[in-house]
C-alpha cells in the first residue's frame, strides 16, 4: 500500500467553517422528514407502512454508502469525492422538493442518503490539512455541527411546511448545501489521491452492502420475532453466509474495501465495540423516554402530546450538538481515551439513574440531557481516536465504519426498546407496564458498562504514523 503523502497545505478557520456549514446544512436536510411525517402522510395519502418506509429510506442508503465514500475518499482525495457526492445530494434535495408523490419522494430520499458520507470525507480533509491537536478539535466541531443541523432541521421543518409548503422544507436546506459546497470547493485546498491506481473491490462492496441491508431487515422484524421465527432464522442464516463470504473475499483481494488487518488492531476493534455499546444504550433511552412522556399508565407516565414532548426533548438535542466540540477539546487536552472513559461512565450513570428517578418530567429531561452529552462526547472522542490512529490512507475507511456501526446500533436500540414495550404490555391493554421501561434503562446502562472492558485497548495497536 502506498502511504506516501505530500506535505499538507495549511488551511485557515474559514475552510474549517465551510466544512462546518456543510455539516449543519446536511444535518438539517437529513432531519426534516421525521417531524413532518404526519403531514407528509396526510398530503400524499400514505399508509403507516409507507410512512415507515419513507422515514428509513435515507438511513438505509446512508449506511450502505458510508464505507464506499470513506474508501473512495482515501483513494481519490476527500475534496474531489466530496464535491461529486454533494452533487448527488443536491439532486436528491431537488427531487424531494419537487416530488408530487411517494415514488418520486423516495427517489429523492435515496439520493439524499449520500449526504452521510460527507462526515468521513470532512475528517480526511481536516486530518490532512491541520496539525494533530487542531484536527481533533475540528473533528469535534464538524461532528457537533452535523448534530446541531439535525436539531435545526427538526425545529424548522414543521413551521416551513405549514407556513410555506412541504416543498420548501427540502428546498431551503438544499440551497444551503449548494452554498456550503461552493465555499468548501473554493476555500479547501486539494488533497492529492494516495491510492488512485488501485481498483475498486466490487465483490467486497456488493457483499458488504448485502450484509448491511440484511442486518437492517433483521432489526426491523425483531419486535415481531415471536410471530415470524422462521423468517427471522432464515435472515440470520443469510446474514452469516454474507459475512463469511465477505471475509473470504476481503482476505484475497489485492485492494479490499476494508483491510481486515486494520480491523484486527486492538485500537480499532475496541473503538467499534465501544461505539456499538454506547450507541445501543443511547438509542434505548432515545426510544423509551418519549414513550414514557406520552404514556398515561397506572401511577406513572405523563400523557404528554407531541408538542410537549418536543419541548421536553429540546435540551437533550442542544446537549448533543454541544457534545462534539466538547469532545474535541477534551481529546486534545486530556487524550481521547480519557474523554471516552468519562463519556461511558457518564452515560452509564445517567441511564441507571433513570431506573430509579423517572417519576417527574424534570427527571427525564435532565436524564436525557446527560445521556446526549455523555454519548456525544464518547462517540466523537472515539472518532477522533480512530482518525488519528490509522494511516492517512485509511482515515475515511476507518471513520466511516464507526459511523456505520453507529447507525446499526441506533437501529438496534430502537427495535430492542420496542420489543421490551411490546413484551411488557399486558394482554388486552395498549399501555406497557412500568417495569418494561425500567428493564430497558437497566439493559442500556449494563451495555454501556460493558464497553469499559474495551476502553483500555484504545491505546494498543496504533500505526505510529505521525500526524501532519
Amino acid at each position: 500500500m502506498n502511504t506516501t503523502q505530500a506535505p499538507p497545505v495549511a488551511v485557515g478557520k474559514a475552510a474549517v467553517a465551510a466544512l462546518g456549514l456543510l455539516a449543519t446544512a446536511t444535518g438539517a436536510l437529513e432531519s426534516v422528514v421525521s417531524p413532518t411525517l404526519p403531514l407528509l402522510q396526510r398530503e400524499l395519502s400514505l399508509s403507516p407502512a409507507q410512512g415507515a418506509l419513507l422515514s428509513i429510506a435515507l438511513l438505509i442508503t446512508g449506511a450502505l454508502l458510508l464505507p464506499v465514500t470513506g474508501n473512495l475518499g482515501d483513494r481519490y482525495g476527500g475534496k474531489r469525492v466530496m464535491t461529486r457526492l454533494m452533487g448527488v445530494v443536491l439532486a436528491g434535495g431537488l427531487v424531494s422538493s419537487l416530488a408530487p408523490n411517494l415514488p418520486v419522494l423516495l427517489l429523492g430520499q435515496v439520493l439524499q442518503g449520500a449526504m452521510v458520507g460527507a462526515l468521513p470525507l470532512s475528517f480526511i480533509l481536516v486530518r490532512k490539512h491541520l496539525p494533530k491537536g487542531d484536527s481533533q478539535v475540528a473533528i469535534g466541531v464538524v461532528s457537533g455541527l452535523f448534530v446541531g443541523g439535525g436539531m435545526l432541521g427538526t425545529l424548522i421543518a414543521g413551521p416551513i411546511a405549514e407556513g410555506l409548503s412541504r416543498h420548501w422544507m427540502f428546498a431551503i436546506p438544499t440551497i444551503a448545501i449548494a452554498v456550503a459546497t461552493l465555499l468548501v470547493h473554493r476555500l479547501m485546498p486539494d488533497d492529492p489521491p494516495v491510492r488512485s491506481e488501485a481498483r475498486i473491490d466490487w465483490p467486497g462492496l456488493a457483499l458488504l452492502s448485502g450484509i448491511l441491508l440484511t442486518l437492517m431487515v433483521v432489526l426491523a422484524i425483531v419486535p415481531e420475532a415471536g410471530g415470524r421465527p422462521l423468517e427471522l432464522a432464515a435472515l440470520v442464516v443469510l446474514l452469516a453466509a454474507l459475512v463469511a463470504g465477505w471475509i473470504f473475499v476481503e482476505r484475497r483481494s489485492a485492494a479490499p474495501m476494508v483491510d481486515l488487518r486494520l480491523l484486527a488492531r486492538p485500537a480499532i476493534w475496541s473503538s467499534y465495540a465501544i461505539t456499538f455499546a454506547v450507541c445501543l444504550g443511547t438509542s434505548l433511552s432515545m426510544y423509551l423516554v418519549p414513550q414514557l412522556f406520552a404514556v398515561s399508565g397506572d401511577g406513572y407516565g405523563f400523557g404528554a402530546g407531541a408538542t410537549d414532548i418536543g419541548f421536553y426533548l429540546l435540551p437533550g438535542a442542544v446537549a448533543a450538538a454541544v457534545s462534539g466540540p466538547v469532545a474535541g477539546i477534551a481529546a486534545r487536552r486530556f487524550g481521547p481515551r480519557a474523554a471516552v472513559t468519562a463519556g461511558v461512565v457518564g452515560l452509564m450513570a445517567a441511564l441507571l439513574a433513570m431506573v430509579f428517578l423517572h417519576g417527574e418530567v424534570w427527571h427525564l429531561v435532565v436524564g436525557k440531557v446527560l445521556v446526549a452529552l455523555a454519548s456525544g462526547v464518547c462517540v466523537t472522542a472515539v472518532v477522533v481516536k480512530t482518525a488519528t490512529t490509522v494511516d492517512h490512507t485509511d482515515t475515511g475507511t476507518a471513520t466511516s465504519l464507526v459511523l456505520v456501526i453507529r447507525v446499526i446500533a441506533f437501529a438496534a436500540g430502537a427495535q430492542i426498546g420496542g420489543a421490551f414495550l411490546t413484551a411488557g404490555t399486558p394482554a388486552g391493554s395498549t399501555v406497557p407496564a412500568e417495569s418494561a421501561f425500567v428493564a430497558g434503562f437497566v439493559i442500556g446502562g449494563a451495555v454501556a458498562a460493558l464497553s469499559l472492558l474495551a476502553v483500555r485497548k484504545l491505546d494498543q495497536g496504533g500505526t505510529g504514523a505521525s500526524s501532519p
